[in-house]
């Protein structure tokens, strides 16, 4: 069942920096990288408006969230991962500037945190810029 995570975490969709979206998001827990959580996206992107992103996980996670600083705020998507759930998604964000993009999985039962994060150069910004 997916969650409704602007009912459930309402400060985590008004939060500008990263750092904080997380907090917000996911509390205080430390994060972890992992090889097992990976994401695909161009190092520059020539349209801000339109930056495709591919999230890929083998660990089995409860959700998974992108943050950026590139916008106002910093949350620009989260996913209900279903249980047995095979973890490969493809979306597209809008970002107005150059910024770096983090992704943080929740993991099912332990609460542990992963991330992953990398600078995407935007060259024309996708947000009325």
């Amino acid at each position: 069942m997916a969650i409704d995570f602007r009912a459930t975490k309402p400060k985590a969709w008004e939060v500008e920096k990263t750092v904080d979206g997380i907090k917000a998001l996911f509390g205080n827990g430390g994060l972890k990288q992992s090889d097992e959580l990976t994401f695909k996206a161009p190092k520059l992107a020539e349209n801000g408006g339109s930056i495709p992103i591919t999230i890929k996980s083998s660990l089995d996670l409860e959700s998974i969230a992108l943050f950026q600083d590139a916008n106002p705020r910093c949350l620009s998507c989260v996913f209900s991962v279903p249980a047995g759930a095979i973890i490969e998604y493809d979306f597209r964000i809008k970002m107005r500037q150059t910024a770096v993009v983090t992704i943080v999985g929740k993991e099912r039962g332990t609460g542990t945190l992963y991330t992953a994060s990398k600078e995407i150069d935007v060259s024309i910004g996708g947000c009325g810029g």
